[in-house]
């Protein structure tokens, strides 16, 4: 049941960074798999599943500009 509920939360992240940056879906897939915010959603003990997506989204936007 976390896993599809996680899987369902990656994707709409997946979609808002695809929207956020003006790139297709596999391109915001590309980018969301190589941050370490995905790292961080990926393990509970962080929190960051809890947080709502637009939050994630500007984690990554701000992750990227940061380099």
């Amino acid at each position: 049941m976390r896993d599809n509920v996680l899987w369902r939360k990656q994707a709409s992240i997946i979609m808002l960074l695809s929207e956020a940056l003006h790139i297709d879906t596999t391109t915001a897939l590309d980018i969301f798999y190589s941050t370490k915010t995905y790292k961080n959603l990926s393990n509970p003990a962080t929190g960051l599943q809890l947080m709502s997506d637009k939050y994630i989204v500007q984690d990554i936007l701000d992750e990227i500009k940061q380099g």
